[in-house]
């Protein structure tokens, strides 16, 4: 590491780690993710190991000052979700490793014995559903904040 790398302490506050294994967890989970992007080159299903992770590029709606008139902020975050049965997408090509994606929310909709159905609302109609055996998911910052190019709050009604 060089003196010229970014550093999570020069950051204003440290990087979020959270789990989510009950849907209370998840729904904090899912307003930080809100308007996240995320190209469908960083969507990954491990089947064998029953990971699914995406990288996001996620705004940082915990600071306070993002929702004021100052510079609007991003990072890169990694959301891991374990013991994935089985994906679905729909509205999305997921062979187009080009396409942009924007995360609107994730939701549970449960199933038996803790199990269930985890849907990644998409802008634009599109959508993720994974099959769970049992909610189990981690949200990781993994580098330092910073300016998001556009400057802007993305602007819709959720």
């Amino acid at each position: 590491m060089s003196d010229n790398d970014a550093r999570f302490q020069d950051a204003r506050s440290g990087p979020l780690r959270l789990k989510a294994l009950d849907p209370d967890d998840l729904q904090v989970v899912s307003s930080l993710c809100q308007d996240a992007v995320f190209p469908m080159s960083e969507m990954t299903w491990d089947r064998p190991q029953r990971r699914f992770g995406l990288l996001l590029n996620r705004l940082r709606r915990e600071d306070p000052r993002v929702q004021g008139a100052r510079d609007v902020e991003r990072v890169r975050s990694v959301l891991v979700v374990e013991d994935v049965m089985s994906i679905r997408t729909q509205g999305i090509d997921r062979a187009d490793k080009d396409t942009i994606c924007a995360l609107l929310s994730i939701s549970l909709e449960p199933g038996e014995d803790g199990g269930g159905r985890l849907l990644f609302t998409l802008a634009g109609d599109g959508a993720i559903e994974l099959t769970v055996e049992a909610l189990e998911a981690t949200l990781r910052d993994v580098t330092r904040p910073y300016i998001a190019p556009s400057g802007k709050l993305p602007g819709h009604d959720i």
